[in-house]
């Protein structure tokens, strides 16, 4: 039972390290009203100062503590994990990696630091989370999330909907079925307003994650005390409300050790509340904390094994799935270029091993393009079309100048096609362009290749370079169809249409003279 506790741990840095969440892992998480005493239990728990302190709202990221008991017996083997350590207690931020702090005054600027470098120094807040791993002889395996307090008010550059953000973080971060909620509550306010047990009402209707602490029993008025807020009877809570005594500002001021404020602690429960006052205090809670997540582990181990084995089958086949290691990567690049460049070729010219069955593509796409699509349009031209007998006769007139022209000028007739022509230009560069988008086609479909899939950056280079390269080429192939349909209007009277016509005039000809002499 206790390992369990370590293997959680674990799993949560290897989570944290590559950025995932897809496994909910059970934690206990911190929750309460600004000011309430959170950060206060939680430095009770390690028996050491190494949170920040303030006025206002002072914990504005949260802050994932594991704690990691250290027995004499294993020591040595944690020392030799973390290298040499010359201390009783030691911290370690994940964001720091390997970096030992023995000093907590360390660790607490660090806190400080890392704070404001995402969240700002000016009260903002942000929900990225801080990972600290305290490993101490005093302290019970524990894994707790400290979130910043429920406020109502903005102060300094805070936004205006500060109190949703915060609601919505804390949400995030109990609404995990696997997480244990502890919901500090102040003893001088009326418990039956505790935010902090409304909020984990909401995610938790039946209790069965909620544990409250009712923090400054000290401060309550005189003749007054909160034996039925502890013993349950004003707000039940199934797990149990526990009651710690935490230190006041001029004990922080005056820097009186944990371990003595842990004495006093004592000493005031069982002078106010000698009945149970076994059933509180700071110890106790620990070892309910330890318990309470011991068996929620437990009971959560099923299911998060079964997660985590198909989360590995998953991850090892998408590993088989990228080959063996590349060791010559000038030979392993050559090979995907080359197979890319042969992928290409053979989907143009139709022997790709992958042919679609659903629609048209590749080289016979192009085909499609240009006999259907090219070939329609070009059918339904007119070649007379938007010219009228107007037109000619007016073109006529205007070439023969200011005498009267015994035969038809060429000029008109060339000035007449070349008109015509011109309107091929715009059919011309549309099948250009649908040439061009099937290409850039092929290229994603080239890319679904073993080798492409292995190397997706090299795979969204390629494409990078390819598109690129067809991008420029399209100005150049679009210049070079219109110089075409330009040349076309150069009039080919050797062509075999014109042997036709000059056949039919001469026949009409001879018809006439043949009439004439009848």
């Amino acid at each position: 039972m206790e390992t369990l506790i370590p293997v959680i741990n674990k799993l949560q840095d290897v989570f944290n390290t590559v950025g995932s969440e897809a496994i909910q892992l059970p934690q206990i998480v911190v929750i309460g009203t600004q000011s309430s005493g959170k950060s206060s239990v939680l430095e009770n728990l390690v028996g050491r100062d190494f949170l920040p302190r303030g006025i206002g709202i002072v914990t504005r990221r949260p802050l994932v503590l594991q704690l990691v008991h250290v027995s004499e017996e294993n020591r040595e083997l944690k020392q030799h994990e973390n290298g040499r350590i010359d201390a009783d207690e030691w911290g370690k931020f994940l964001h720091t990696k390997q970096k030992i702090y023995t000093d907590f005054d360390d660790i607490r600027q660090e806190i400080v630091n890392e704070t404001e470098r995402m969240s700002g120094n000016n009260k903002g807040i942000c929900g990225d989370a801080i990972n600290l791993k305290i490993y101490s002889p005093k302290v019970l395996n524990l894994t707790l999330v400290d979130l910043p307090g429920i406020t109502k008010v903005p102060v300094g550059d805070q936004p205006a909907d500060i109190e949703s953000q915060i609601r919505e973080m804390c949400l995030h971060y109990i609404s995990n079925p696997n997480s244990l909620i502890l919901a500090v509550t102040p003893a001088n306010t009326d418990i039956a307003t505790s935010e902090a047990l409304k909020f984990a009402k909401d995610v938790d209707p039946d209790g069965r994650r909620t544990l409250a602490v009712v923090t400054k029993l000290d401060l309550m008025d005189h003749g007054t005390d909160a034996i039925d807020v502890l013993c349950g009877r004003v707000v039940p809570v199934k797990l149990g409300i526990i009651g710690v005594v935490n230190r006041s500002q001029q004990d922080i001021n005056e820097q009186q050790d944990i371990s003595e404020a842990l004495k006093d602690e004592g000493a005031f429960l069982q002078k106010k509340y000698p009945a149970i006052a076994n059933r509180n205090g700071t110890p106790y809670l620990a070892r309910t904390l330890n318990r309470l997540l011991m068996h929620h582990i437990r009971d959560c181990l099923p299911e998060l094994k079964t997660r985590v084995n198909v989360m590995a089958s998953q991850f090892q086949s998408l590993l088989n799935s990228f080959g063996e290691p590349v060791d010559d990567k000038a030979q392993a690049l050559l090979q995907v270029i080359t197979k890319f460049a042969a992928a290409y070729c053979s989907t143009i010219e139709g022997t790709s091993r992958n042919i679609e069955t659903t629609e048209l593509c590749g080289g016979f796409r192009i085909c499609y393009i240009f006999h259907e699509i090219f070939g329609k349009t070009l059918e339904t031209l007119d070649p007379l079309g938007g010219l009228s007998m107007l037109d000619i006769l007016t073109a006529i007139r205007n070439a023969t100048g200011p005498r009267p022209a015994l035969f038809i000028p060429e000029i008109s007739f060339e000035l007449l096609v070349k008109r015509q022509i011109r309107r091929l230009e715009e059919p011309c560069l549309r099948c250009v362009e649908l040439a061009h988008e099937e290409m850039q086609r092929i290229i994603q479909h080239c890319g679904t290749q073993q080798e492409m899939m292995r190397f997706p950056k090299l795979h969204e280079k390629i494409v990078d370079v390819v598109t690129s390269m067809l991008r420029r080429r399209l100005p150049i192939t679009n210049q070079m169809v219109e110089n075409l349909v330009a040349i076309l209007a150069y009039i080919n009277t050797k062509h075999p249409d014109f042997h036709e016509a000059s056949y039919i005039t001469k026949s009409v000809m001879d018809n006439d003279v043949i009439d004439q002499r009848k």
